[in-house]
C-alpha cells in the first residue's frame, strides 16, 4: 500500500502510528505520578462568595453611572467637556455624584472614557469592574 520509506512507524515516543510526542507530553508522561498523590486544602468559598456579592454591588453601581449617562444629555456633555478640559477632578466629582460608593479610577483618551470600579474584603481587592465607553 505505502512505499516502505512512506509507513507509519510505531514507536515508544509516537502516539500509536505516526504522531510524534511532544517533549512537553513526555514530561508530563513521566511526571503524572506525583501529581496523582497530592493532597489540597479542602476548598472554602467565603471569599469566593463574598467577591460575588461585592461584584453584584458594583453591577449595581455600573448601572446608576450607565443611566445617568444614557438618560441625561446635559451629564453626559459635562462629562464629556471635563475630559475634553483634562479635568480630572470634575471628571471624578460628577462620576460620584451619580452616587456610587464604590472606589473608582478613571481614565479619558480623545476616543472615551474607562472607569474601573473595585471592592474589598478583607483589606484587598477581590474584585473590579471596568467599564469602556467611545464617545468619537
Amino acid at each position: 500500500m505505502y512505499p516502505f520509506h512512506c509507513q507509519p512507524m510505531y514507536h515508544p515516543f509516537y502516539h500509536g502510528y505516526g504522531y510524534p510526542v511532544r517533549q512537553l507530553d513526555m514530561i508530563s508522561l513521566t511526571n503524572n505520578h506525583r501529581y496523582l498523590n497530592r493532597q489540597y486544602p479542602d476548598v472554602d468559598p467565603t471569599l469566593f462568595e463574598q467577591s460575588a456579592k461585592s461584584m453584584q454591588k458594583l453591577m449595581r453601581e455600573a448601572s446608576l453611572i450607565l443611566d445617568r449617562f444614557a438618560q441625561s444629555k446635559p451629564f453626559a456633555q459635562k462629562v464629556m467637556y471635563a475630559a475634553k478640559q483634562s479635568n480630572m477632578k470634575e471628571v471624578e466629582r460628577l462620576i460620584k455624584s451619580t452616587g456610587i460608593k464604590s472606589e473608582v479610577e478613571t481614565s479619558f483618551n480623545p476616543d472615551g472614557i474607562n472607569l474601573k470600579l473595585s471592592a474589598r474584603v478583607g483589606g484587598s481587592e477581590c474584585c473590579h469592574l471596568t467599564i469602556a465607553l467611545r464617545w468619537m
